[in-house]
């Protein structure tokens, strides 16, 4: 007896069936990968911005005192690529769910674009964190003498003042770098021979005695303590920009293979 044989062109509608419902799982697959990646993301953008926003506004005095922009830049660029981040996470969903690959295409587009950024946010923090040291030791003390209580310099005054009580030290190397000071030796200075927030119990003309039981003197300068502060900063600029950015490249792997997964749209 001869078994039985569906003809050629329903087994050939079968396999079709099977590949086209194996695809459409496929696709499903990537779309729900796709979308854990943006709530990553979103969280991971926040956390960018997060670190720009709190280097700008929390530690934008000890940016008053450097020399170079470098450090600002970094900040901004984080600021910058973590709001593009949170937009592009929208976009991403939103292609995700209509199932676009115009709309795949530029958001994987920004994801490069955002990548870049960050991994150029991780360079300059690790070029400047290698100038660091070189910058502080030209420019701080002088920055220190010269411009402290100067009125076109407000906001150095300000940024000296908050390094020294943070940072309990005086001085740019050590508390004797203010006798060089245009104000210690200017009549406005009223007698003090550093400057009140030198004191350990800050009072008004508290400057006027130097014995370390009253100053940080033994302490040492703020150069050493301003270097180590911003050093350890610029790593976590560094870390959070590449690290972030490395991360990134997942999402562009699974947004190249859900565009390749749908059907070219009709023109």
């Amino acid at each position: 007896m001869q078994a039985f044989k569906p003809p050629e062109n329903q087994r050939k509608g079968s396999m079709g069936a099977q590949g086209e419902k194996s695809e459409k799982c496929g696709t499903i697959c990537l779309k729900f990968l796709l979308l854990a990646f943006n709530t990553l993301f979103w969280v991971a953008g926040s956390a960018v911005m997060a670190v720009g926003v709190w280097t700008l506004v929390e530690k934008s005095d000890y940016i008053s005192l450097l020399s170079s922009s470098t450090y600002a830049a970094s900040a901004y660029i984080l600021v910058v690529a973590g709001g593009v981040v949170i937009l592009t996470g929208v976009l991403g969903c939103f292609a995700t769910f209509k199932e676009r690959r115009i709309l795949l295409k530029v958001y994987f587009v920004l994801l490069v674009c955002i990548f870049l950024l960050e991994i150029l946010a991780g360079v300059l923090a690790y070029i400047y964190y290698q100038q660091l040291s070189d910058e502080l030791k030209q420019h701080l003390r002088d920055t220190m003498t010269q411009k402290y209580q100067q009125s076109t310099h407000e906001h150095v005054t300000g940024a000296v003042d908050n390094l020294q009580q943070e940072f309990k030290c005086c001085g740019s190397n050590s508390s004797s770098d203010w006798a060089d000071s245009l104000w210690i030796r200017s009549r406005g200075a009223d007698g003090r021979i550093v400057p009140d927030s030198c004191c350990k119990t800050p009072t008004d003309l508290c400057g006027r005695r130097d014995h370390p039981s009253n100053i940080y003197k033994v302490e040492g300068g703020c150069i050493s303590k301003l270097e180590i502060f911003i050093m350890e900063h610029l790593k976590v600029i560094g870390a959070v920009g590449v690290g972030i950015g490395c991360v990134q490249i997942i999402g562009m792997i699974v947004t190249c293979f859900l565009h390749q997964s749908l059907k070219p749209e009709p023109y």
